[in-house]
């Protein structure tokens, strides 16, 4: 073989291999359905994240600017937990539907408040008013009903109406939804933003 052929021979067998790496990297990204075979053809099937564009966010001025800051923080604190709650949720019902009785569906109940209080409400206490009220909000796009729902599902229409009643007190209302169209559109463009890794 001549020997000035080699280093390019070399060159593109390297291009190649590294090629074929990327390759492999960028598609164990990606969810990879079944190959659907069709007249003795194969074709794979890859399902592609969903890609939102928006166009670039212009303030008005600098208080604006802050607000928006403000909003990314608030939602990065906040949406863990909105999450978690909604997987909270997932799982006591699952398991609540196997115990047999009622007594001791009551019991489990009385257990799980009593641990996600003692665990999360030192964390909670932390949080400013407005992430207590946007977390509010978040429980309600997680999991498609709002917290006061979700008490009076798990704790009785009382102890919901008690807790409703003590977010009140602070100017905040267990009731509130989430309204990607309208008035949390810039929320909901940051959460998109966040769950991308944008973010």
């Amino acid at each position: 073989m001549n020997l000035r052929l080699q280093p390019v021979i070399m060159f593109w067998l390297f291009l190649y291999i590294s090629c074929m790496e990327i390759e492999a990297q960028y598609i164990s990204n990606q969810e990879i359905s079944e190959n659907i075979i069709e007249k003795n053809d194969s074709i794979r099937v890859i399902t592609l994240n969903d890609v939102y564009v928006y166009p670039p966010r212009a303030f008005k001025n600098f208080g604006e600017e802050e607000k928006y800051l403000k909003l990314i923080r608030d939602i990065k604190k906040t949406l863990p937990f909105a999450k978690l709650i909604y997987a909270t949720l997932i799982e006591t019902y699952e398991y609540i539907m196997t115990l047999p009785t009622e007594k001791e569906r009551e019991e489990h109940l009385k257990r799980i408040e009593k641990d996600l209080y003692e665990e999360y409400m030192p964390v909670l206490r932390k949080m400013s008013l407005s992430q207590g009220k946007l977390l509010i909000k978040l429980v309600d796009r997680e999991c498609n009903q709002s917290s006061y729902n979700i008490l009076k599902a798990f704790l009785g229409p009382f102890r919901a109406g008690f807790w409703n009643l003590f977010a009140g007190m602070f100017g905040a209302s267990l009731k509130t939804t989430w309204d990607p169209n309208g008035k949390d559109a810039a929320a909901e463009q940051i959460i998109e933003f966040v769950e991308m890794g944008l973010l």
